[in-house]
């Protein structure tokens, strides 16, 4: 069972302290209505409707009793921190022989709010009741399973990635075996090979020089290409794989790769002799790369 915190045990003492005290005053008034009937029927030759002058309770015996349960409501009223001046328009008029049915509504209101004049719900022997309830606080983490469709990189990547490069170095192997690469003769510096090409990899920036400036050739384009491929990933953030479904980043690379293919095929088989543009059917390309 959780424990009691200090404030509302607190809060709790001091509840019942005012009801204690609201009971005491409501036996007090009690005790003077008693007397105060007692002490009118004690002088039956004193007049019913004779009433000093600014004293209601001197009236008669339903209007002594309406004041007093009035005077009885304002003080209530006051140990519970509301003013006296609702209770000073509910006092009955004294008067004479009207005083009794006029004395008696206000009366009746009285006694029927004085549970709430308490600030509670009036229970058995007009007992105030307030109930309190103390929650013991829970987690606030949400542990609750979701669905994700992200994997750990490893061994889901990393396996892929690592059988692919398995089967390629494989594959260049047993090309390597079979096919020799097509390498020129031994190098001699006074003899200049025409054309005299980049390896290529390179060879679509010897491309590129043969049709712009150095700068916007071997700069500015290359520069370009790859910050916006370097930004493809901010800007398309769909995380789906399906091909249908990621347009732009897949036309992106399509373009990338058809550029630098195209530069790389026109540098290896349409440049000839002074890297000019040839036909490679016309020279034929064992001419070409003086195989």
């Amino acid at each position: 069972m959780a424990d009691v915190p200090e404030h509302l045990l607190k809060r709790a003492a001091e509840r019942k302290a005012a009801l204690a005290a609201q009971q005491g005053e409501s036996s007090e008034a009690a005790a003077e209505v008693q007397a105060t009937a007692a002490e009118g029927e004690a002088s039956p030759d004193k007049p019913a409707n004779e009433q000093p002058s600014g004293d209601p309770v001197a009236g008669g015996g339903d209007d002594r009793l309406a004041a007093l349960l009035a005077r009885s409501k304002a003080a209530r009223e006051k140990a519970a921190g509301g003013g006296g001046g609702d209770a000073a328009g509910g006092e009955a008029p004294s008067g004479g022989g009207g005083g009794t049915a006029t004395a008696t509504a206000p009366a009746a209101r009285t006694t029927a709010g004085a549970g709430a004049a308490a600030g509670g719900v009036a229970g058995p022997a007009g007992h105030t009741q307030r109930l309190l309830t103390v929650v013991k606080a829970g987690s606030i983490q949400d542990v609750k399973a979701t669905p994700t469709d992200k994997v750990h990189t490893w061994p889901h990547l990393l396996v892929v990635e690592l059988c692919a490069a398995a089967a390629m170095t494989a594959f260049l192997l047993v090309f390597s075996t079979f096919v020799n690469a097509p390498l020129l003769g031994m190098a001699n510096y006074n003899l200049t090979p025409n054309p005299s090409k980049a390896p290529w990899y390179f060879l679509g920036l010897q491309e590129l020089l043969t049709m712009f400036h150095p700068m916007v050739a071997g700069v500015t384009v290359p520069g370009m290409g790859l910050i916006l491929l370097g930004a493809a990933g901010y800007i398309d953030k769909n995380p789906s794989n399906a091909p249908e479904d990621r347009k732009f980043a897949i036309a992106l690379m399509t373009i990338f790769l058809m550029f630098w293919a195209v530069l790389v095929i026109i540098g290896s088989f349409f440049r000839g002799e002074g890297f000019n543009f040839i036909f490679p059917w016309e020279q034929g390309v064992h001419e070409i790369f003086d195989l």
